[in-house]
């Protein structure tokens, strides 16, 4: 028995081979038109295919052609495309008179478009928001499960946002179905799937098949495979593929079965890959479009494409045809007065540098070479402060590449060359003006700017004590009451996404640090201490803990090596102030934008490469603290400090910058590296470069005491395991170390020049004249297998740094064993009797009663009296016998 046919009078329905946006449009069309009926036509995305079975099946009303009476549909609604060669499998219901259609598309139009009833067709990033669109009109609401299907739809076709077809109408839908309760994750677990061991394969073979034809001066790459039968995510492969590859233009042809498959993309205006798919009975858009197609060879399609190609696709621009020249440059032996006296003449902003024939060496900024000259600094030679790791091109390469180097590595001007001889320059202006005249021309990547911004929200979540959370989270409401911006910046933002615990909290208001932190203080019941030349703060909270709050400020040093003039600025001008890119990093608190993540300067890349890198060349000029920093950062981190900064540092260093330097900084810069994580290899890359000899001669120190600081490192680690208190003064230590075979007279200049507060410049010299006593006592109480007590009369004298220095001195074991000994054990000896305790024996206060403390310790050290009980019988029968022996004194007197 045939069952019934059902008669629906409205069909929703679109193209063949749907995406996750085609679903997701007919789904939210259905809330549009409730009595209507779904008909899908299939698809040939395995995983897509999957998922449908799997969820949308049970949850919609998905029907077959079969089971419907076509003579009974009054209206057909068409979601996701208008070509009526992709409506194959409705084309019983197209064929019906008077039949209402109702389009909704995001795909540009076509010559097979159908005449529609009604028509709405946006160029936006997916048909789904267009949907949406209109749910939203009608204050229609979805379903979690509906609102998790449409946003998959709008994801995938959108590129997670980051196609440039994107539009804001995009992000507002997916904001809409985020507040119907569309789920994450899910998405994510669908769109991030894994490739099968077959894809992995079939991958790799179309890698190797991939070959790049230049086009009207655009690159293309065409690949190819063939197989039996048809292989499912196909177009997955391709994007993968372009991703791996970095391909800016692919078609990828797929012959699988009787049919050709075509997959291609697109991130160039300059080709339309829709159209070309549309000419093989295929569609899309000019970013993403797809075609199947019958009863041709593979080798008919390529030569179809390729004529497509020759005839569709526009040529770039090539460098030649908006380069500026001739070109002025600055020779190399010429000054940095002489390059900025060129720059101001002309209006530059930077100069090439060029050597004999016309080779580029480097670039100079104008303004590096006004501030040098601001320092003293215009008699230089240019190749001492111009930018050595630069970029450049040929006159046949195209715009992109320019377009990388300029808003990318952030490059003021592109060097072109010919034959390694300069012929031109392109400029930052010159690329403004291409791009304000054509802005398609502006690759997706830098839609948003300079300034690189991801949100961390999750990472913070992951990775930070909830009570520090709570902090951040309250600091960004307490900015957005004061309608001001918060962010935390520099080493904690660094630190975290290192994985490095670190709760040293820096803040920076764009606003009045003054003002927020009061605030802020009040609601965490901190006390707050205030600078007001620089309106910066610290809060002190309960705990113990301290915020360091600042305004956003631009600082400018008047000559090399002087501390800061503070001006009011912006978070950037802010952060351009600081000492390396790793350290400029910014994350804003204030809600909703809690967790992103401003980067202006290239710190997260390089993070991620393990530079080290200062923001302009003239950093270690006004700052000279800065190399020390820079290797103290590159030793903890086990990074790298980059080239450039390299050849800057001993640019430094021949200019005798840290003359000018006072030597407290110094000494506090060295404090900080010798309490670092490595010390060692810190100081001896500052000798490599020559630092210790240019701080003072008198620090530098020949390979022969490499040994001796080696052990006092492992000295120092070794007892810091001990967890002990109080904790000594390692730096102390290792300056020992260091000055080890000065004279009393160098030491004092040496301590001098670091400026030591004169206490400390004592003690030092104190320990050194002690070191002296205690080898030579050690050495005989070695030969004399001296006792416990004796070796604890030896080393109590000196401080802990003296002890330690001592052990790590000594290149006897066994004697390294002794004082090990004596700081785990001896020194936390003890005795259980006191004066008070003598009195109580009948003694009498005077010189006798150390002599009989003093001996109690020596018995208990030695281990011969133990217990309590013990150490009060030897004290009283010392009392005892040192009374009767007064008395006899005493009597001998009398006679």
């Amino acid at each position: 028995m045939t069952s019934e046919k059902l008669t629906p009078h409205t069909i929703i329905t679109c193209h063949a081979n749907a995406d996750f946006d085609a679903l997701a449009a007919m789904i939210a069309a259905s809330k549009l038109y409730p009595e209507s009926a779904l008909i899908f036509p299939g698809t040939q995305e395995s995983s897509l295919k999957d998922y449908f079975i799997q969820s949308a099946m049970y949850l919609f009303n998905f029907l077959s052609l079969k089971d419907i009476e076509p003579h009974a549909v009054q209206k057909l609604v068409i979601v996701d495309t208008k070509q009526r060669s992709r409506l194959t499998h409705v084309e019983p219901i197209l064929a019906q008179e008077n039949l209402e259609i109702h389009i909704y598309d995001h795909h540009p139009a076509t010559e097979d478009d159908l005449m529609a009833t009604m028509e709405d067709c946006r160029p936006w990033g997916a048909t789904t928001s267009i949907l949406i669109h209109h749910l939203k009109k009608k204050n229609l609401k979805v379903s979690e499960d509906e609102a998790t299907i449409l946003g998959l739809g709008i994801f995938e076709d959108t590129g997670g946002f980051t196609f440039a077809s994107t539009t804001e109408h995009d992000f507002i839908a997916a904001a809409w179905l985020k507040s119907m309760g569309m789920d994450l994750d899910i998405i994510r677990d669908i769109i991030s799937r894994e490739l099968s061991a077959e894809q992995v394969a079939l991958l790799s073979d179309l890698i190797d098949s991939a070959t790049t034809h230049v086009i009207n001066g655009v690159e293309i790459v065409l690949t190819e495979i063939s197989l039996e039968r048809y292989m499912g995510d196909f177009a997955l492969l391709a994007h993968k593929l372009m991703d791996m590859e970095s391909i800016r233009v692919l078609f990828a042809i797929g012959r699988m079965g009787d049919r050709i498959h075509l997959v291609a993309r697109s991130r160039i205006p300059e080709v339309d890959v829709g159209v070309i798919c549309t000419s093989f009975g295929g569609g899309g858009h000019g970013f993403a479009a797809s075609a199947s197609i019958k009863n041709r060879t593979m080798s008919q399609v390529k030569d179809e494409l390729f004529a497509l190609l020759y005839s569709h696709v526009n040529p770039q621009f090539a460098v030649r045809d908006f380069m500026s020249a001739p070109v002025i440059p600055i020779q190399a032996r010429q000054t940095l007065a002489q390059a900025a006296e060129i720059m101001t003449r002309y209006g530059f902003k930077a100069l090439p540098v060029t050597e004999y024939d016309d080779q580029v060496c480097g670039i100079i900024e104008g303004s590096v070479a006004e501030k040098a000259i601001g320092h003293g600094l215009g008699e230089e030679r240019v190749t001492e402060y111009m930018l050595e790791d630069f970029h450049s091109v040929t006159e046949e390469q195209d715009l992109y590449e320019v377009m990388e180097i300029i808003l990318g590595h952030r490059q003021r001007l592109v060097p072109v060359v010919r034959e390694a001889r300069l012929v031109g320059v392109i400029t930052r202006t010159d690329l403004i003006n291409i791009l304000v005249q054509e802005p398609a021309r502006i690759p997706e990547a830098y839609f948003s700017g300079k300034r690189q911004e991801r949100n961390i929200r999750h990472l913070l979540m992951e990775r930070l004590p909830q009570p520090i959370l709570d902090v951040l989270h309250l600091a960004g409401q307490v900015a957005l009451d004061l309608t001001m911006e918060v962010y935390t910046v520099g080493g904690f933002v660094r630190d975290m996404l290192l994985g490095i615990a670190n709760d040293d909290l820096d803040l920076v208001v764009e606003g009045d640090g003054i003002v927020f932190a009061t605030a802020l203080a009040k609601h965490l019941d901190a006390r707050v201490r205030t600078h007001l030349k620089f309106r910066t703060a610290v809060l002190i909270l309960p705990s113990g803990q301290k915020i360091d709050i600042a305004t956003a400020r631009l600082e400018y040093y008047a000559y090399p090596a002087a501390l800061p003039v503070v001006e009011l600025s912006s978070l950037k001008m802010d952060l351009y102030r600081r000492d390396f890119s790793i350290n400029t990093l910014a994350v804003h608190l204030n809600p909703p934008s809690f967790g992103r993540m401003v980067d202006f300067f290239g710190g997260q890349q390089d993070l991620k490469d393990g530079i080290i890198r200062v923001l302009h060349s003239l950093s270690f000029v006004e700052d000279p603290t800065r190399i020390i920093r820079a290797i103290r950062f590159e030793q903890r981190f086990q990074f790298k400090i980059g080239a450039q900064t390299d050849r800057l540092i001993k640019n430094a260093v021949r200019l005798n910058i840290f003359q000018k330097l006072s030597g407290v900084r110094i000494r506090h810069e060295l404090q900080l590296l010798m309490e670092d994580i490595a010390p060692v290899k810190g100081l001896l890359r500052m000798r490599d470069l020559g630092l210790l000899q240019e701080i003072h001669p008198l620090l530098h120190f020949p390979p022969t005491k490499d040994a001796l600081l080696g052990e006092i490192e492992r000295v120092i680690t070794w007892y810091t395991l001990l967890y002990r208190e109080p904790a000594p003064h390692i730096w102390t230590i290792y300056f020992l170390g260091l000055t080890s075979g000065l004279t009393t007279e160098q030491l004092m200049v040496l301590t001098s020049r670091l400026q030591f507060v004169p206490k400390k410049a004592e003690l030092v010299d104190i320990i050194r004249k002690q070191l002296r006593v205690v080898s030579m006592k050690l050495g005989l109480w070695e030969k004399k297998k001296g006792t416990a007590a004796d070796l604890y009369d030896i080393l109590a004298p000196l401080p802990l740094e003296g002890v330690l220095y001592v052990m790590a001195r000594q290149r006897k074991q066994d004697l390294k064993k002794a004082i090990s000994h004596f700081l785990t054990k001896l020194q936390d000896v003890h005795i259980s009797i006191s004066g008070s305790d003598l009195i109580a024996m009948g003694g009498k206060p005077g010189p006798d009663f150390a002599i009989i403390l003093r001996a109690i310790k020596k018995a208990v050290l030695n281990e011969k009296v133990k217990s309590k009980e013990e150490q009060w019988t030897m004290a009283q029968r010392m009392v005892t016998s040192l009374a009767k022996q007064s008395s006899i004194d005493q009597r001998s007197l009398e006679r």
